[in-house]
């Protein structure tokens, strides 16, 4: 039998409640991870995910934060990394509030540069301070192809993601000298609550874009998540990689 990946390791993902997040904390656990996730609400199953967590000696916890508010954020982190090691970090919270520029209203741009950048600043700052002391640790950042190619209606989205891989690059040129590794990824159109709003038609339209001819799942992302969280990413640090069927190749 082979031996989970993350067997040990305590990680931390942000966003962690649904979709592509939900996704990462339920592959982390399967890998023997004990993971803590923040989130506004509680996930669907939790309570039964946490159960099935304790019966293999490991544990899920879940922290309520709004990760746009940076003072609740820092407090946040603070504590987790208080109450022991954290082996790897995923920055996945996000949000959209799609408009044309001219009609963007401030607040629109501020909240979602909050929630998608500021956020990722704030929990690695505390994170990375961390890791170096012990000289390990993951840091994974979710951006966007969106944040590579941009998106018309989508400014303020696209230079979140765009600002978040530039950040990952910055901070693995700081960090990783001390054994600490830091990574993004990029997925595409993957099917979560967020892209079932989109009109069928325009869905069709996007699939007709994708070289694999399909829109991905958040499985598959959370895979790439996994590879860069454990130990065959090794020798990877300060990567940007799409999962995105080709899309944006």
């Amino acid at each position: 039998m082979n031996k989970p990946m993350l067997e040990g390791k305590t990680c931390i993902v942000t966003g962690g409640s649904k979709g592509i997040g939900l996704a990462i904390v339920k592959t982390f656990l399967a890998e023997g991870a004990s993971v803590e996730y923040y989130s506004r609400s509680k996930a669907a199953g939790h309570d039964e995910l946490a159960t099935a967590a304790s019966a293999a000696g490991r544990e899920l916890r879940w922290t309520a934060c709004d990760v746009s508010d940076g003072t609740a954020l820092e407090a946040a982190i603070e504590a987790s990394v208080t109450r022991g090691p954290v082996d790897v970090v995923v920055n996945n919270a996000g949000a959209t509030r799609d408009g044309l520029v001219f009609r963007m209203a401030l607040d629109d741009w501020r909240s979602v540069i909050d929630t998608n950048l500021t956020s990722a600043f704030i929990v690695s700052r505390t994170a990375a301070r961390a890791m170096i002391k012990r000289r390990s640790g993951s840091i994974i950042n979710v951006a966007s192809v969106v944040g590579i190619t941009g998106n018309g209606g989508q400014t303020n989205y696209a230079a979140s993601k765009a600002g978040l891989i530039g950040f990952t690059k910055s901070l693995a040129k700081e960090v990783s000298s001390r054994g600490v590794r830091v990574n993004a990824i990029a997925p595409g159109f993957i099917d979560t609550a967020m892209t079932e709003a989109i009109p069928a038609e325009a869905k069709a339209k996007l699939q007709g874009l994708i070289p694999l001819g399909r829109t991905g799942k958040a499985e598959e992302v959370a895979s790439v998540v996994l590879f860069l969280a454990s130990d065959l990413s090794s020798y990877v640090t300060g990567e940007v990689i799409k999962i995105d069927g080709g899309m944006a190749m």
